[in-house]
Protein backbone atom coordinates (compact mmCIF):
# COMPACT_ATOMS: atom_id res chain seq x y z
CA UNK A 1 0.00 0.00 0.00
CA UNK A 2 1.15 3.54 -0.70
CA UNK A 3 1.83 5.89 2.16
CA UNK A 4 1.11 9.59 2.26
CA UNK A 5 3.09 11.44 -0.37
CA UNK A 6 6.31 12.69 1.30
CA UNK A 7 6.26 15.60 -1.15
CA UNK A 8 3.24 16.97 0.68
CA UNK A 9 5.23 17.08 3.90
CA UNK A 10 8.21 18.71 2.17
CA UNK A 11 6.04 21.35 0.51
CA UNK A 12 4.30 22.17 3.76
CA UNK A 13 7.58 22.23 5.69
CA UNK A 14 9.14 24.59 3.18
CA UNK A 15 6.32 27.10 3.63
CA UNK A 16 6.43 26.91 7.42
CA UNK A 17 10.16 27.13 8.14
CA UNK A 18 10.25 30.91 8.19
CA UNK A 19 11.47 33.30 10.82
CA UNK A 20 8.41 33.71 13.08
CA UNK A 21 6.90 37.17 12.87
CA UNK A 22 5.94 38.94 16.05
CA UNK A 23 9.00 37.77 17.95
CA UNK A 24 9.96 40.04 20.86
CA UNK A 25 13.39 40.55 19.27
CA UNK A 26 11.95 42.31 16.26
CA UNK A 27 14.48 43.92 13.95
CA UNK A 28 12.70 47.28 13.68
CA UNK A 29 13.72 48.89 16.94
CA UNK A 30 11.27 51.41 18.31
CA UNK A 31 8.29 49.59 16.77
CA UNK A 32 6.27 47.18 18.89
CA UNK A 33 6.21 43.59 17.67
CA UNK A 34 2.44 43.81 17.14
CA UNK A 35 2.78 46.82 14.86
CA UNK A 36 5.67 45.23 13.02
CA UNK A 37 3.65 42.07 12.46
CA UNK A 38 0.67 44.13 11.28
CA UNK A 39 2.86 45.93 8.79
CA UNK A 40 4.33 42.67 7.50
CA UNK A 41 0.84 41.23 7.09
CA UNK A 42 -0.26 44.28 5.13
CA UNK A 43 2.74 44.02 2.81
CA UNK A 44 2.03 40.32 2.28
CA UNK A 45 -1.63 41.04 1.46
CA UNK A 46 -0.85 43.81 -1.01
CA UNK A 47 2.06 42.21 -2.86
CA UNK A 48 1.25 40.76 -6.28
CA UNK A 49 0.90 37.82 -6.05
CA UNK A 50 0.19 37.89 -2.33
CA UNK A 51 2.93 36.52 -0.07
CA UNK A 52 1.06 33.45 1.14
CA UNK A 53 4.13 32.04 2.93
CA UNK A 54 4.32 35.11 5.15
CA UNK A 55 0.58 34.89 5.89
CA UNK A 56 0.92 31.24 6.92
CA UNK A 57 3.98 31.97 9.03
CA UNK A 58 2.18 34.84 10.76
CA UNK A 59 -0.88 32.68 11.49
CA UNK A 60 1.33 30.04 13.11
CA UNK A 61 3.76 32.41 14.84
CA UNK A 62 3.45 34.13 18.19
CA UNK A 63 0.09 35.82 18.72
CA UNK A 64 -1.49 34.39 15.57
CA UNK A 65 -3.37 36.93 13.46
CA UNK A 66 -3.83 39.39 16.32
CA UNK A 67 -7.36 40.71 15.60
CA UNK A 68 -10.71 39.95 14.01
CA UNK A 69 -10.14 42.59 11.34
CA UNK A 70 -6.91 40.92 10.25
CA UNK A 71 -8.52 37.47 10.33
CA UNK A 72 -11.26 38.64 7.97
CA UNK A 73 -8.52 39.59 5.48
CA UNK A 74 -6.15 36.65 5.95
CA UNK A 75 -8.39 33.62 6.58
CA UNK A 76 -9.85 33.69 3.02
CA UNK A 77 -6.35 33.88 1.54
CA UNK A 78 -5.24 30.83 3.50
CA UNK A 79 -8.01 28.90 1.72
CA UNK A 80 -7.68 30.61 -1.67
CA UNK A 81 -11.15 32.17 -1.42
CA UNK A 82 -11.80 35.16 -3.68
CA UNK A 83 -13.77 37.66 -1.56
CA UNK A 84 -15.10 39.31 -4.74
CA UNK A 85 -16.53 36.07 -6.12
CA UNK A 86 -18.61 34.59 -3.32
CA UNK A 87 -21.61 32.27 -3.60
CA UNK A 88 -25.06 33.76 -3.37
CA UNK A 89 -26.22 34.41 0.16
CA UNK A 90 -27.77 31.17 1.48
CA UNK A 91 -31.45 31.58 2.17
CA UNK A 92 -34.30 29.64 3.79
CA UNK A 93 -34.94 27.74 0.55
CA UNK A 94 -31.93 25.49 1.18
CA UNK A 95 -33.62 24.10 4.28
CA UNK A 96 -36.38 22.41 2.31
CA UNK A 97 -36.27 18.66 1.97
CA UNK A 98 -32.62 18.16 2.88
CA UNK A 99 -32.02 14.78 4.47
CA UNK A 100 -29.88 16.28 7.26
CA UNK A 101 -32.21 19.16 8.07
CA UNK A 102 -33.55 17.75 11.35
CA UNK A 103 -30.11 16.84 12.70
CA UNK A 104 -28.60 20.19 11.70
CA UNK A 105 -31.50 22.03 13.33
CA UNK A 106 -31.10 20.11 16.59
CA UNK A 107 -27.35 20.72 16.70
CA UNK A 108 -27.72 24.43 15.92
CA UNK A 109 -30.43 24.85 18.58
CA UNK A 110 -28.09 23.29 21.14
CA UNK A 111 -25.23 25.61 20.18
CA UNK A 112 -26.23 28.51 22.44
CA UNK A 113 -22.93 28.44 24.36
CA UNK A 114 -21.00 29.01 21.15
CA UNK A 115 -22.39 32.54 20.84
CA UNK A 116 -21.05 35.54 22.80
CA UNK A 117 -22.29 35.76 26.37
CA UNK A 118 -24.93 38.44 26.82
CA UNK A 119 -26.09 38.37 23.20
CA UNK A 120 -29.79 39.13 22.91
CA UNK A 121 -32.04 36.20 22.06
CA UNK A 122 -33.30 37.89 18.88
CA UNK A 123 -29.75 38.44 17.58
CA UNK A 124 -28.70 34.90 18.40
CA UNK A 125 -31.80 33.52 16.71
CA UNK A 126 -30.89 35.34 13.48
CA UNK A 127 -27.34 33.97 13.61
CA UNK A 128 -28.62 30.45 14.24
CA UNK A 129 -30.83 30.69 11.16
CA UNK A 130 -27.83 31.89 9.16
CA UNK A 131 -25.77 29.03 10.55
CA UNK A 132 -28.35 26.48 9.40
CA UNK A 133 -28.51 28.06 5.96
CA UNK A 134 -24.71 28.01 5.58
CA UNK A 135 -24.38 24.35 6.56
CA UNK A 136 -27.25 23.14 4.38
CA UNK A 137 -26.07 25.25 1.42
CA UNK A 138 -22.62 23.63 1.53
CA UNK A 139 -24.09 20.14 1.90
CA UNK A 140 -26.44 20.70 -1.03
CA UNK A 141 -23.58 22.06 -3.14
CA UNK A 142 -21.47 18.96 -2.42
CA UNK A 143 -23.71 15.87 -2.37
CA UNK A 144 -20.66 13.67 -1.77
CA UNK A 145 -20.24 15.19 1.70
CA UNK A 146 -21.95 13.73 4.75
CA UNK A 147 -22.88 15.85 7.76
CA UNK A 148 -21.47 14.91 11.15
CA UNK A 149 -22.27 16.19 14.64
CA UNK A 150 -19.66 18.80 15.45
CA UNK A 151 -19.52 20.26 11.93
CA UNK A 152 -21.68 23.14 13.14
CA UNK A 153 -19.01 24.06 15.72
CA UNK A 154 -16.59 24.85 12.92
CA UNK A 155 -19.25 26.64 10.88
CA UNK A 156 -20.28 28.91 13.76
CA UNK A 157 -16.69 30.03 14.35
CA UNK A 158 -16.43 31.07 10.71
CA UNK A 159 -19.83 32.81 10.83
CA UNK A 160 -18.97 34.86 13.92
CA UNK A 161 -15.62 35.88 12.46
CA UNK A 162 -16.22 36.64 8.78
CA UNK A 163 -20.02 36.81 8.28
CA UNK A 164 -22.42 34.52 6.39
CA UNK A 165 -21.33 34.82 2.74
CA UNK A 166 -17.62 34.54 3.34
CA UNK A 167 -18.22 31.82 5.93
CA UNK A 168 -20.13 29.84 3.30
CA UNK A 169 -17.24 30.02 0.82
CA UNK A 170 -14.66 29.15 3.47
CA UNK A 171 -16.69 26.26 4.87
CA UNK A 172 -17.10 24.86 1.36
CA UNK A 173 -13.33 24.85 0.81
CA UNK A 174 -12.62 23.43 4.27
CA UNK A 175 -15.19 20.67 3.73
CA UNK A 176 -13.52 19.51 0.52
CA UNK A 177 -9.99 19.76 1.95
CA UNK A 178 -9.15 19.89 5.69
CA UNK A 179 -12.43 18.33 6.88
CA UNK A 180 -12.90 15.90 4.02
CA UNK A 181 -11.95 12.77 6.00
CA UNK A 182 -14.64 13.53 8.60
CA UNK A 183 -17.34 13.83 5.93
CA UNK A 184 -17.29 10.29 4.57
CA UNK A 185 -20.39 8.11 4.99
CA UNK A 186 -18.62 6.12 7.72
CA UNK A 187 -16.18 7.12 10.48
CA UNK A 188 -13.41 4.89 9.15
CA UNK A 189 -11.29 7.80 7.91
CA UNK A 190 -11.88 9.76 11.11
CA UNK A 191 -10.70 6.78 13.17
CA UNK A 192 -7.70 6.52 10.88
CA UNK A 193 -6.70 10.11 11.65
CA UNK A 194 -7.02 9.42 15.38
CA UNK A 195 -4.66 6.45 14.96
CA UNK A 196 -1.81 8.93 14.58
CA UNK A 197 -2.29 10.05 18.18
CA UNK A 198 -0.63 7.26 20.16
CA UNK A 199 2.41 6.85 17.86
CA UNK A 200 3.07 10.59 18.20
CA UNK A 201 2.84 10.39 21.99
CA UNK A 202 5.14 7.37 21.99
CA UNK A 203 7.71 9.23 19.90
CA UNK A 204 8.12 11.75 22.74
CA UNK A 205 7.38 9.71 25.88
CA UNK A 206 7.31 5.92 26.03
CA UNK A 207 6.30 5.89 29.75
CA UNK A 208 3.27 8.08 29.04
CA UNK A 209 2.31 6.02 26.00
CA UNK A 210 2.55 2.78 27.99
CA UNK A 211 0.49 4.23 30.85
CA UNK A 212 -2.26 5.30 28.44
CA UNK A 213 -2.18 1.88 26.79
CA UNK A 214 -2.56 0.08 30.11
CA UNK A 215 -5.43 2.34 31.14
CA UNK A 216 -7.32 1.35 27.97
CA UNK A 217 -8.44 4.96 27.56
CA UNK A 218 -8.11 4.70 23.77
CA UNK A 219 -8.50 7.92 21.80
CA UNK A 220 -12.20 8.68 22.14
CA UNK A 221 -11.37 11.60 24.47
CA UNK A 222 -9.80 13.40 21.50
CA UNK A 223 -12.63 12.81 19.02
CA UNK A 224 -14.51 16.04 19.77
CA UNK A 225 -11.20 17.94 19.80
CA UNK A 226 -10.44 16.81 16.29
CA UNK A 227 -13.79 17.03 14.50
CA UNK A 228 -14.67 20.48 15.91
CA UNK A 229 -11.15 21.91 15.86
CA UNK A 230 -11.54 22.24 19.65
CA UNK A 231 -14.44 24.69 19.24
CA UNK A 232 -16.83 22.45 21.19
CA UNK A 233 -14.58 21.92 24.21
CA UNK A 234 -13.10 25.38 24.79
CA UNK A 235 -15.12 28.07 26.52
CA UNK A 236 -12.71 30.90 25.75
CA UNK A 237 -13.48 32.21 22.25
CA UNK A 238 -10.02 33.78 21.92
CA UNK A 239 -8.41 30.38 22.48
CA UNK A 240 -10.60 28.94 19.73
CA UNK A 241 -9.60 31.70 17.32
CA UNK A 242 -5.91 31.19 18.09
CA UNK A 243 -6.19 27.52 17.19
CA UNK A 244 -8.16 28.30 14.02
CA UNK A 245 -5.38 30.65 12.89
CA UNK A 246 -3.00 27.73 13.36
CA UNK A 247 -5.13 25.06 11.70
CA UNK A 248 -6.16 27.14 8.68
CA UNK A 249 -2.49 27.73 7.90
CA UNK A 250 -1.42 24.14 8.53
CA UNK A 251 -1.59 20.59 7.27
CA UNK A 252 -4.99 18.89 7.81
CA UNK A 253 -3.47 16.53 10.39
CA UNK A 254 -2.26 19.39 12.60
CA UNK A 255 -5.25 19.07 15.00
CA UNK A 256 -4.04 15.52 15.74
CA UNK A 257 -0.51 16.78 16.43
CA UNK A 258 -2.08 19.42 18.66
CA UNK A 259 -3.97 16.72 20.58
CA UNK A 260 -0.82 14.65 21.03
CA UNK A 261 1.09 17.67 22.27
CA UNK A 262 -1.70 18.64 24.65
CA UNK A 263 -1.54 15.18 26.22
CA UNK A 264 2.26 15.34 26.42
CA UNK A 265 2.13 18.70 28.17
CA UNK A 266 -0.09 17.14 30.87
CA UNK A 267 2.10 14.09 31.36
CA UNK A 268 2.73 14.58 35.08
CA UNK A 269 -0.97 15.07 35.82
CA UNK A 270 -1.87 11.95 33.86
CA UNK A 271 0.73 9.75 35.53
CA UNK A 272 -0.52 10.85 38.94
CA UNK A 273 -4.05 9.44 38.54
CA UNK A 274 -5.20 5.82 38.74
CA UNK A 275 -4.27 3.81 35.67
CA UNK A 276 -7.81 3.03 34.57
CA UNK A 277 -10.05 4.27 31.80
CA UNK A 278 -12.55 6.36 33.87
CA UNK A 279 -9.82 8.27 35.76
CA UNK A 280 -7.66 9.02 32.72
CA UNK A 281 -10.62 9.83 30.48
CA UNK A 282 -12.06 12.29 33.01
CA UNK A 283 -8.72 14.07 33.33
CA UNK A 284 -8.13 14.33 29.61
CA UNK A 285 -11.69 15.41 28.85
CA UNK A 286 -11.32 18.55 30.97
CA UNK A 287 -8.91 21.04 29.44
CA UNK A 288 -7.70 23.54 32.07
CA UNK A 289 -8.91 27.09 31.45
CA UNK A 290 -5.39 28.42 31.94
CA UNK A 291 -3.80 25.98 29.51
CA UNK A 292 -0.88 27.70 27.70
CA UNK A 293 -2.20 27.66 24.14
CA UNK A 294 0.58 29.79 22.68
CA UNK A 295 3.08 27.24 23.96
CA UNK A 296 0.85 24.45 22.63
CA UNK A 297 0.87 25.88 19.11
CA UNK A 298 4.65 26.27 19.13
CA UNK A 299 5.27 22.74 20.40
CA UNK A 300 2.74 21.11 18.07
CA UNK A 301 4.35 22.91 15.14
CA UNK A 302 7.77 21.56 16.20
CA UNK A 303 6.36 18.05 16.68
CA UNK A 304 5.00 18.09 13.13
CA UNK A 305 8.41 18.87 11.67
CA UNK A 306 10.18 16.29 13.80
CA UNK A 307 7.68 13.55 12.93
CA UNK A 308 5.83 14.43 9.69
CA UNK A 309 2.82 12.32 8.68
CA UNK A 310 4.74 10.25 6.14
CA UNK A 311 7.16 9.11 8.86
CA UNK A 312 4.37 8.28 11.30
CA UNK A 313 2.55 6.28 8.64
CA UNK A 314 5.58 4.10 7.99
CA UNK A 315 6.44 3.60 11.65
CA UNK A 316 2.93 2.82 12.82
CA UNK A 317 1.76 0.84 9.78
CA UNK A 318 -1.15 3.16 9.07
CA UNK A 319 -1.28 2.52 5.34
CA UNK A 320 -4.75 0.96 5.31
CA UNK A 321 -6.51 4.27 4.74
CA UNK A 322 -5.11 7.08 2.66
CA UNK A 323 -6.14 10.45 4.06
CA UNK A 324 -8.28 12.31 1.51
CA UNK A 325 -7.63 15.59 3.34
CA UNK A 326 -3.86 15.14 3.29
CA UNK A 327 -3.85 14.20 -0.38
CA UNK A 328 -5.82 17.31 -1.39
CA UNK A 329 -3.70 19.62 0.74
CA UNK A 330 -0.91 19.77 -1.83
CA UNK A 331 -3.30 21.12 -4.49
CA UNK A 332 -4.54 23.78 -2.05
CA UNK A 333 -0.96 24.87 -1.35
CA UNK A 334 -0.24 25.19 -5.06
CA UNK A 335 -3.44 27.06 -5.94
CA UNK A 336 -3.12 29.51 -3.04
CA UNK A 337 0.42 30.51 -4.05
CA UNK A 338 -0.73 32.52 -7.08
CA UNK A 339 -3.50 34.63 -5.57
CA UNK A 340 -3.86 38.25 -6.62
CA UNK A 341 -4.26 40.97 -3.97
CA UNK A 342 -7.69 42.39 -3.24
CA UNK A 343 -7.11 45.67 -5.06
CA UNK A 344 -6.45 43.73 -8.28
CA UNK A 345 -9.41 41.39 -7.74
CA UNK A 346 -11.63 44.39 -7.10
CA UNK A 347 -10.58 46.06 -10.37
CA UNK A 348 -11.14 42.83 -12.27
CA UNK A 349 -14.60 42.44 -10.78
CA UNK A 350 -15.58 46.01 -11.66
CA UNK A 351 -14.25 45.61 -15.21
CA UNK A 352 -16.13 42.35 -15.72
CA UNK A 353 -19.32 43.88 -14.31
CA UNK A 354 -19.05 46.89 -16.61
CA UNK A 355 -18.55 44.63 -19.63
CA UNK A 356 -21.82 42.84 -18.88
CA UNK A 357 -23.87 46.06 -18.53
CA UNK A 358 -25.26 48.39 -21.22
CA UNK A 359 -23.09 51.46 -21.74
CA UNK A 360 -25.71 53.70 -20.17
CA UNK A 361 -25.30 51.90 -16.86
CA UNK A 362 -21.50 52.17 -16.67
CA UNK A 363 -21.72 55.50 -14.87
CA UNK A 364 -23.95 53.97 -12.21
CA UNK A 365 -21.37 51.23 -11.66
CA UNK A 366 -18.62 53.80 -11.14
CA UNK A 367 -20.75 55.72 -8.65
CA UNK A 368 -21.61 52.54 -6.76
CA UNK A 369 -17.96 51.48 -6.50
CA UNK A 370 -16.93 54.97 -5.37
CA UNK A 371 -19.63 54.95 -2.71
CA UNK A 372 -18.62 51.52 -1.48
CA UNK A 373 -14.97 52.51 -1.18
CA UNK A 374 -15.83 55.69 0.67
CA UNK A 375 -18.05 53.84 3.14
CA UNK A 376 -15.47 51.21 3.96
CA UNK A 377 -13.11 53.69 5.63
CA UNK A 378 -9.99 51.86 6.81
CA UNK A 379 -10.85 48.74 4.86
CA UNK A 380 -10.61 50.75 1.64
CA UNK A 381 -6.85 50.90 2.20
CA UNK A 382 -6.65 47.21 1.40
CA UNK A 383 -8.32 47.83 -1.96
CA UNK A 384 -5.80 50.56 -2.73
CA UNK A 385 -2.66 49.41 -4.54
CA UNK A 386 -0.63 49.98 -1.39
CA UNK A 387 -1.50 51.73 1.83
CA UNK A 388 2.21 52.33 2.25
CA UNK A 389 1.78 55.20 -0.20
CA UNK A 390 -0.05 56.92 2.66
CA UNK A 391 2.90 56.34 4.96
CA UNK A 392 3.55 53.50 7.44
CA UNK A 393 2.54 55.68 10.36
CA UNK A 394 -0.98 56.01 8.98
CA UNK A 395 -1.26 52.29 8.38
CA UNK A 396 -0.02 51.41 11.86
CA UNK A 397 -2.41 53.88 13.40
CA UNK A 398 -5.31 51.84 12.09
CA UNK A 399 -4.62 48.89 14.42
Amino acid sequence: MKTLDPAIDRTYTATQQLVPYGHPHATNKGMSWRKQKTLQLHRALTSDPIDIDTLRSAAVGEGGLLSQEIRRKVWPKLLNVNVFCLPAKPGPAVRCNHKDYNQVEMDVRRSVRRFPAGMRDAERSILQQQLMDIILFVLQSHPELHYYQGYHDIAVTLLLTVGPRLATAMLSTLSTHHLRDFMEHTMDHTKHMLNYLMPLIQSQSTPLHDFLFRSEVGYIFALSWLITWYGHVLSDYHQVLRLYDFFLASHPLMPVYCAAQMVLMREQDILSVDCDMPSVHQLLSNIPKDFPFEDLVSRAHTLFHRHPPSDVVKRASLQKYKSISSTSFHSLLVSSSSQRPDFVLCKQTVTESKALLPRSQNTLVKVAVWGLSASLGAVALVITQSALEWGPEILLGLF
